[in-house]
């Protein structure tokens, strides 16, 4: 898997040489079961094949029972800079509900051995909205992120997507699907407690503590190009989406035998302008009229303003305002946020 992800690096550098890269994110699985070696290894073609800035930012995904002394301080050796580490909740009986491998002891003690370790950049995973999350206990789970002044926070609502394991069971009624109402409710309180704790909150799913913006994922948002490598990896040049074969061991083929390993669409302009729009309106900046105009036309400025006008006037009726329009930029508020989707979906 290492040699058939660095001879992909190899193979697609020429492509890339003129960007300098500012962040290298190690995901998508568990690359935490990567020795040191391997770890040091891919970070070597990288900066052999590419121009990686000495500032880069490095970040490595982990598991709270991946977090051992030994582990951290090999990887801080490898040059990872940035941990993000999947906690999910540090209440036991989440955990169970989840199948996660971990548990709330060593939820909590990883973060303790990050520290230790001198990391000083790092996210955790939080999920909200679960069957049998009380408020309460989503509130301690908060607590227990802001008493550890964890930098940055990425929260989520559990969602049940369609073919998983977890839709079959809440179709066939032995799991109780996710409250909306519940969801809500525990969103407000983690942007409540994240707002009093001095966090900023730059994206819907993500805080950060001044300084601790993740860049990685700041410049998907933004719309910036970005190379990936490995099964199922996905890359965006300005005009094409790529994505790589899935399946491990058919790329791991693909690749030493030269076939084609991953497929690609060529985006239209109002695919781009509906990402645009998607991303835009999830962060703290929001949607930037300027920059739209300067991508898209005066003409498409002008719809988009008549579908602002059309919006704030279905709206105007029920209850707290969803959007602010500053006359360069639509942001949403706290209320929007809710129904990021519905609006940005209500300006295609």
């Amino acid at each position: 898997m290492v040699n058939a992800i660095a001879r992909e690096l190899e193979n697609r550098a020429s492509l890339w040489e003129q960007y300098p890269i500012e962040t290298l994110y190690f995901g998508g699985g568990t690359p935490s079961l990567l020795s040191q070696e391997e770890l040091t290894g891919l970070l070597s073609t990288v900066r052999k094949q590419f121009n990686l800035s000495a500032t880069a930012e490095i970040t490595l995904e982990a598991n709270p029972d991946d977090l051992s002394a030994v582990a951290l301080d090999s990887w801080r050796k490898a040059g990872i800079n940035r941990l993000s580490i999947g906690v999910q909740s540090f209440h036991e009986s989440d955990l169970q509900w989840m199948n996660r491998a971990h548990s709330a002891y060593e939820a909590r003690e990883g973060l303790n051995r990050v520290r230790a370790a001198g990391f000083e950049n790092y996210s955790i995973d939080l999920i909200y909205g679960t069957p049998g999350l009380s408020d309460v206990n989503w509130v301690e789970n908060m607590e227990i992120a802001i008493n550890n002044k964890v930098p940055h926070l990425s929260c989520y609502a559990l969602t049940v997507e369609e073919k998983t394991t977890l839709a079959h069971l809440v179709k066939t009624g032995r799991m109780p699907d996710t409250d909306p109402e519940q969801q809500s409710r525990q969103f407000l309180l983690l942007m409540e407690f994240a707002q009093k704790a001095g966090y900023e909150h730059y994206e819907i799913s993500n805080f950060a503590l001044p300084g601790y913006r993740s860049r990685h994922n700041s410049s998907y948002w933004s719309g910036e190009l970005y190379l990936g490598a490995g099964p199922g990896a996905h890359s965006y040049d300005g005009r094409y989406r790529r994505w790589n074969l899935s399946n491990n061991a058919l790329y791991i083929k693909a690749i030493e035998t030269g076939e084609n390993f991953h497929e690609e669409e060529l985006l239209t302009e109002e695919n781009r302008r509906h990402e645009y729009i998607m991303t835009a309106l999830r962060t703290a900046e929001g949607l930037d009229l300027g920059y739209y105009t300067s991508q898209y036309g005066l003409k498409e400025t002008e719809l988009l303003a008549e579908k602002l006008t059309q919006y704030l006037k279905q709206t105007e009726k029920e209850g707290p305002d969803r959007l602010v329009f500053t006359g360069d930029r639509i942001v949403l508020t706290d209320e929007g946020k809710l129904f990021a989707d519905g609006i940005a979906s209500f300006f295609f």
